[in-house]
């Protein structure tokens, strides 16, 4: 009946089922069972919650070295060190004696830097019961130094004090110069072992393909008797980080088996060198996809600042319906909505989210309130700010930055004021977010004030950003000199961003000598920049030099200088449009073009005097190069 029920045991796959199987236990008088007992403990912490199996624990009359361990190693699992080293008290004051097991599950609760004593605490114990000489703990004594040590010191004592080692101990210490940067030492260690297995190959090619190293790291590659297919993925992701999509295509080639990590890495090397086409292909003949792969491609458009095919490509995600998305998801069409300022699109990942029981975590709670920012619906921005049960600091700027963005800029500065009193600690970033706030609300004393406070009270040191938006605060409001004097005592050399802030307010208040003066500054620091040329010859026109603005013109012609054309989208139908001046890509350019001439001329009939750029047919290529 034991082993019957410890089949059963292992097949629960819910609480339910557990705690069925854990009551035909009890009915059989089998709630003391050695081989039960510790099964019990394991499901329950797996499949229904670590209170539950220490419930269990709790309850058992049998005081074993096995059911002690376990439940620690529960405790472990669960990140909860503070229970591991209760249990093994409890464990020496009932007087039963700890194995090699015992102390590995006790150092894996601590693998933390914030638990690095307690992790010292048990090697001390290891020394005390004579388990210095056991290779296993020795490996897993190993493994905790590696990984809770900003230096490796520790860990290579440890190591140069083995007094046996297997190729587990090899493996840990030069992952850990590997995972470190430290090619050198583990390429030595490595050169060194008695015995290599695949791990030892995969970590070294590893650490040297993170380290960019992809000449030696193919060497090392070519060596290996045997792979696998973390050593091909270690090899792709090394290439494509490198941008030689070639190679990494090499390597793909050559992979006898292929994961979907295998697939996903090429799919989004790709995608981040631009080659949308060869990526779609290759992502198509995934034979297994999984959510991650969904992920990189949708992700990948939106790097491309492809947002309209980023949610063309989450729509094929549903309906292929065989992988559904996650909170990953979720996140990149929140930001792909946000850039397009799709609030339809926007409204219904919202509602797609609430539908199928996404909670807002920290970062899905962001994505959304950035994405409903970006569209102009603060009502709904504001409304998930106050269902978000947690919030962090980005969550603060993203909803201040909203509101600034929105024209909401007194709201903007209270959210902040209310921000400090709750004693959540702004960064340099909702700083920049507040002045923007306070730049475009005119709130001159509000901007001198916060400024003041983040330097003196949060002890920030300003950036160039914040000393262009403190320009931008007294030039808009018209105090040019008081502009003047504040660049004059930066710790900094003003740059570009600086001077053209000045020189747009020096325009707006006709100040002509210091239009001359900052215009000069501007050509000294980037005078091939196109919007700062843009800005320099708009400057000239507003107080009426014309002569320099022909100049000007004719000097941006033969310097090859041109501005990037802006960009229009709009949505219809579901469907997002995008647009430059004078565009011929889209394919019903033939119908736009007609009705903005039909528009033109009602508005020359209204008698309206309005200037419209008047095509009743599609743009000649002459026209398109004015």
């Amino acid at each position: 009946m034991e082993q019957a029920l410890l089949r059963i045991l292992q097949q629960c796959r819910n609480a339910k089922e557990l705690k069925q199987t854990h009551l035909q236990i009890l009915a059989r008088g089998l709630g003391q069972s050695c081989p039960l007992l510790p099964k019990l403990v394991d499901v329950s912490a797996a499949v229904h919650s670590l209170d539950y199996a220490v419930r269990v624990f709790r309850a058992t009359q049998t005081h074993n070295v096995v059911v002690h361990n376990n439940m620690v190693k529960c405790f472990a699992a669960h990140k909860c060190p503070t229970g591991a080293f209760s249990t093994y008290d409890r464990m020496k004051a009932l007087g039963v004696s700890p194995n090699n097991f015992t102390f590995t599950f006790l150092l894996k609760a601590c693998e933390s830097r914030e638990f690095f004593e307690g992790g010292k605490e048990v090697h001390a114990q290891i020394i005390r019961y004579g388990f210095v000489s056991n290779v296993f703990v020795q490996n897993t004594l190993l493994d905790f130094y590696s990984k809770c040590c900003r230096e490796l010191a520790f860990a290579r004592r440890i190591f140069d004090e083995m007094p046996e080692r297997d190729v587990v101990s090899w493996n840990a210490m030069v992952s850990a110069y590997a995972i470190r940067g430290d090619m050198e030492l583990a390429l030595v260690l490595f050169e060194s072992m008695p015995e290599r297995n695949v791990v030892s190959w995969n970590s070294v090619i590893t650490g040297l393909s993170k380290a960019g190293d992809m000449h030696l790291a193919q060497l090392i590659f070519n060596r290996m008797a045997v792979r696998n297919v973390v050593s091909g993925n270690a090899m792709i992701t090394g290439y494509v980080a490198c941008s030689n999509m070639e190679a990494a295509r090499s390597i793909f080639e050559q992979m006898e088996e292929k994961n979907v990590v295998t697939w996903s890495a090429m799919v989004s090397g790709y995608i981040k060198f631009g080659h949308k086409e060869a990526a779609r292909k290759l992502f198509y003949q995934m034979p297994v996809k999984s959510v991650v792969s969904w992920n990189a491609m949708i992700a990948g458009y939106n790097q491309n600042c492809r947002y309209d095919l980023a949610l063309q490509a989450f729509q094929e995600m549903l309906i292929d319906g065989r992988c559904m998305p996650d909170e990953v998801t979720l996140i990149i069409v929140a930001s792909a909505c946000g850039h397009l300022g799709s609030l339809e699109h926007g409204n219904w990942v919202y509602s797609y989210m609430k539908k199928n029981g996404f909670e807002f975590s920290i970062s899905l709670g962001n994505a959304i309130i950035d994405m409903f920012s970006k569209c102009g619906d603060m009502k709904s921005s504001v409304a998930v700010f106050h269902q978000m049960t947690r919030r962090c600091v980005i969550t603060w700027t993203t909803m201040i930055w909203g509101l600034a963005i929105n024209g909401q800029c007194r709201e903007a500065f209270s959210l902040f004021e209310e921000m400090c009193s709750l004693r959540a600690e702004p960064d340099d970033v909702t700083f920049i977010a507040v002045l923007s706030a306070c730049t475009h609300g005119g709130l001159v004393e509000e901007g001198r004030r916060t400024f003041a406070q983040m330097v003196e009270e949060f002890g920030i040191k300003p950036k160039i950003e914040h000393y262009g938006c403190i320009v931008d605060l007294l030039a808009r409001a018209g105090n040019l000199e008081e502009a003047i004097q504040f660049i004059r005592s930066m710790p900094m050399e003003p740059n570009a961003v600086i001077w053209a802030a000045l020189l747009s307010s020096c325009k707006l208040y006709g100040n002509e000598e210091l239009v001359d003066f900052v215009s000069r500054k501007m050509a000294e620091l980037e005078p091939l920049d196109p919007g700062h040329q843009v800005l320099l010859v708009n400057s000239s026109a507003y107080i009426g030099r014309w002569e320099g603005v022909s100049s000007m013109r004719e000097a941006m012609r033969q310097d090859g200088v041109e501005k990037i054309p802006g960009c229009s989208s709009i949505q219809v139908g579901g469907e997002v449009h995008e647009f430059l001046a004078k565009d011929l890509s889209h394919k019903r350019r033939g119908e736009i073009y007609e009705v903005l001439g039909g528009l033109a001329e009602i508005v020359r009939h209204v008698g309206r005097s309005v200037h419209i750029i008047d095509f009743p047919n599609e743009p000649t290529e002459s026209e398109l190069c004015l």
